[in-house]
């Protein structure tokens, strides 16, 4: 019987991060690459991507590689395997991270809902949902190939639960409907794929709550008062989440979503 250590050692295998140079796809990618991953970073920033690979191979001496691509475009997610392939030869992990949030500066999107537009909801579901399924269709030839291959698709509380228009209120922050809508496709999306799939490559999500990054008051407040462990979540407390669905720790594990949130979902 291998040790705990063993199973969720990732020594020789290969991730592909999207939204890699994001806040927690610093932290996903910390996680992957001091379990001994190399790190494809894929984000549309060059200068973004560039930067992370070249942190994480600095900082965990794990081979990294920038991958610059728009995932809007219909021609990236076909061209990401094949250059994750020449420089590393394999790829075992997918994390789809890339998304619409609720903070992006998107005209119709963070508004009121009967000012949230059609063209706006229809660019969200291609980046939050349509990316995800066009690059683990992309992918799982190379995943299945691995022995281990394991894709983890990021969603929102908002994909199980509705929003309380109470926490916004009076605040500049908003939720809109293509978000929700959006994430809880990516959550079905997750059990078809894993049963499609399987059993070559297991497919789960983690479901995040809330994560502070300078978040004003008053909504501050009203979500940790709403959450039982009583405060936002930090990018580090995904970091086991995102170890353990990546590696065979979680070897008999797919279709399912594991939530880290603070127990916001659990009242």
């Amino acid at each position: 019987m291998k040790t705990v250590r063993e199973l969720g050692d990732l020594s020789g295998h290969v991730a592909l991060i999207t939204g890699g140079a994001g806040h927690l796809g610093h932290a996903i990618g910390d996680a992957l690459a001091e379990l001994g991953a190399s790190v494809a970073v894929l984000d549309l920033s060059t200068d973004g991507c560039e930067t992370e690979a070249h942190r994480l191979a600095a900082s965990h001496g794990t081979p990294s590689m920038a991958l610059p691509l728009d995932l809007e475009k219909p021609d990236a997610a076909p061209a990401a395997p094949e250059l994750v392939r020449r420089e590393f030869g394999r790829l075992d992990i997918l994390v789809n991270n890339a998304a619409l949030v609720g903070t992006s500066a998107i005209a119709g999107w963070s508004v009121p809902f009967a000012e949230q537009s059609v063209a706006t909801f229809r660019r969200a579901l291609e980046v939050n949902l349509t990316a995800a399924f066009a690059l683990t269709q992309a992918c799982a030839p190379m995943l299945a190939q691995s022995g281990h291959g394991s894709v983890v698709n990021v969603l929102s509380i908002y994909a199980l639960v509705g929003p309380d228009a109470r926490l916004y209120g009076g605040t500049s922050l908003n939720n809109p409907a293509a978000y929700a809508a959006s994430k809880g496709g990516l959550l079905q999306l997750t059990r078809w794929l894993a049963t499609t799939l399987a059993p070559a490559v297991r497919v789960n999500a983690i479901t995040p709550g809330g994560i502070f990054r300078d978040t004003p008051e008053p909504f501050l407040s009203r979500y940790v008062d709403r959450t039982p462990l009583r405060r936002m979540a930090t990018e580090e407390d995904f970091k086991g989440a995102f170890a353990f669905l990546a590696s065979d720790l979680s070897r008999y594990v797919t279709g399912q979503n594991l939530i880290v949130d603070g127990g916001w979902t659990a009242w």
